[in-house]
């Protein structure tokens, strides 16, 4: 327990609403953690897995009708409806009390409720924030254990503040149509019920660093991001940091784990993080980042040796699965995992499965929960207090045709501008087989910003005019299809090359072109020793097709006045440069 009375007039007011059993206060202990993982195997609701493969490692499969997030049940619950703006569901706070509310009472007669305080940052940090979930669920605890610092840790570090996130959640019945996830930015308060979902249910990760701190960062002149944080060392020592923002299914993950490629020898690249980086100016100008997660909560489906190594590495031990397919020598297996399937599974709802099914074994929506100090990428710098330096920011998404491989920005407002316009095209399977929908996401933040979307853009804008020393901003996009639909850029760990020429014009040592829409590097201004590629395809991908832009154009025009008279002056006027560029 903790003296800060705050916590428990706040605590016992949630267990008043929810009657549980019992009340258990998390301290985040090794002990703990393990008698914990042992009464989830007592439940049955954990299958522990060979201990001499995966050893801590288990296996969880959640309800059927609970795995994914739930974003049309995903709400801000601001005082104004107008502070939530049109790209997210609203509701009044005296509405949730009226309609949500309810499937919180009594809720957890029968069971345990779980007080789980944590730190979304590293311990001590000026940047960190604390946090509590309240959780009738123990695998959310446990996982909470894992993407967090969590328990007698975060009461020392809070003492008697009153600077901190409350999250109150419970499975309740698990009925979809009991269920929401409610984010009060204005009281730093968070809801969740029906689901036990990680998106929906670890408050810890997008609920509380992403839509809340997204809020709190806009009223304390910080940025709270979607954002993978890498660091990039060269042969000679010399070390930059760059931040990222993709849009779902743009190798964000493979990026932040990093593999440079062997014709690059004596280049390194360090994880700090992988979805979510904080960035605070320092005494110096720039902006210093922290990931503000202790683990990796990423999807299995699509991740094997061939594609990550080190996030197959990182969940090799102390790591939880999700919905995947379980082998017979007490494995666990998903589509991508290996070239072929073993030839019998349990799929992930335990059911007998075969190769050459026409069903998957593990949900595509299936996760791995694992410790960042496993992956072997991390970065010696990962928990530093401060941060590291940010270098360079970056903006990608899926685009077969249009934006060229890499560019430099000319300024903060024009990188803001490519990032607010930021999305990437669907696949077959996403759209009933229309290829090539575009669907914006800005900043990779749409599902995720705590308040007006519009407001956020001029937030980005405010925060360049504090400093002469801010990050680069670029864009990237691996994903240039041929004639014949086949990408041409390998990927993976050749994105190495294109990072070193980031790093490059940000010591102000690499060349490149101007075009209408940045600084494009030529072919010639890459590292193209090994690289098997025809130097005529390469080229044809670091062009700029002045027909499609502006095309590209009237679209952001068009998105853009979903945000009316919020859409920043800045941008218009960046975006009617682009324009004349381009005539």
């Amino acid at each position: 327990m903790t003296s800060n009375k705050l916590v428990m007039d706040w605590v016992d007011s949630v267990a008043q609403i929810t009657q549980p059993d019992e009340i258990y206060w998390w301290n985040g202990s090794d002990e703990e953690y393990e008698r914990m993982c042992a009464e989830m195997v007592k439940r049955k609701e954990f299958i522990p897995l060979n201990k001499k493969n995966w050893p801590g490692c288990y296996l969880y499969r959640s309800d059927p009708t609970d795995v994914a997030r739930t974003e049309k049940v995903t709400y801000i619950c601001s005082e104004r409806q107008e502070d939530a703006g049109p790209t997210n569901n609203w509701l009044s706070p005296a509405d949730a009390e009226k309609q949500i509310l309810p499937w919180y009472r009594g809720a957890m007669k029968g069971r345990t409720m779980y007080v789980v305080p944590y730190i979304m940052g590293p311990v001590g940090g000026a940047s960190s924030k604390v946090g509590f979930e309240i959780t009738d669920s123990l695998y959310v605890a446990l996982n909470m254990r894992i993407m967090t610092r969590s328990g007698r840790v975060a009461l020392d570090q809070l003492g008697d503040s009153d600077d901190f996130v409350k999250g109150m959640h419970s499975l309740g019945d698990l009925k979809p149509e009991h269920r929401a996830v409610a984010h009060f930015p204005e009281r730093k308060e968070i809801w969740s019920v029906g689901t036990g979902y990680g998106g929906n249910a670890l408050l810890g990760k997008k609920c509380h660093a992403l839509r809340i701190a997204s809020a709190q960062a806009r009223d304390e002149g910080w940025l709270a991001e979607h954002m993978l944080i890498l660091g990039l060392e060269s042969p000679e020592g010399d070390l930059h940091y760059i931040a990222a923002a993709f849009p779902s299914g743009c190798g964000k993950t493979n990026l932040a784990m990093l593999i440079p490629p062997e014709s690059m020898p004596g280049w390194k690249a360090w994880t700090v993080g992988d979805d979510i980086a904080w960035m605070r100016f320092g005494e110096d100008g720039r902006l210093w980042a922290i990931n503000p997660e202790a683990g990796f909560f990423g999807i299995a489906p699509g991740t094997g040796e061939d594609t990550n190594q080190n996030a197959i590495l990182s969940v090799k031990s102390n790591s939880f699965f999700t919905n995947v397919a379980l082998t017979e020598d007490g494995g666990v297996w998903w589509e991508g995992l290996t070239k072929e399937a073993p030839a019998t599974l349990t799929d992930w709802l335990g059911r007998p499965w075969k190769r050459g099914s026409s069903e998957k074994a593990a949900h595509p929506n299936s996760r791995f929960t694992a410790p960042a100090k496993n992956c072997p990428s991390i970065s010696p710098h990962w928990e530093d207090p401060q941060g590291v330096p940010i270098s360079a920011i970056l903006f990608g998404g899926r685009r077969s045709h249009l934006t060229p491989l890499a560019l430099e920005t000319f300024s903060w407002n024009h990188g803001v501008l490519m990032g607010a316009s930021a999305g990437s095209e669907t696949t077959a399977a996403a759209t009933d087989n229309k290829m090539g929908t575009l669907r914006h996401d800005p900043m990779a933040m749409l599902p995720f910003c705590g308040y007006h979307m519009g407001d956020y853009f001029k937030h980005w804008i405010e925060i360049g005019k504090r400093s002469d020393n801010l990050p680069k901003i670029f864009s990237v996009n691996w994903f240039r299809l041929d004639e014949n639909g086949k990408f041409i850029w390998p990927g993976f760990g050749e994105n190495m090359r294109v990072l070193k020429w980031i790093v490059e014009r940000c010591k102000g040592r690499a060349g490149a072109k101007t075009t209408p829409i940045g600084y494009i590097p030529a072919a010639k201004d890459l590292h193209t020793s090994g690289l098997n590629m025809d130097i005529t395809k390469l080229e044809g991908i670091l062009d700029v097709d002045k027909n499609l832009w502006r095309e590209e154009i009237k679209g952001a025009e068009e998105y853009f006045k979903t945000f009316e008279d919020k859409f920043p002056q800045d941008l218009t006027q960046e975006l009617n440069d682009l324009k004349k560029r381009l005539s």
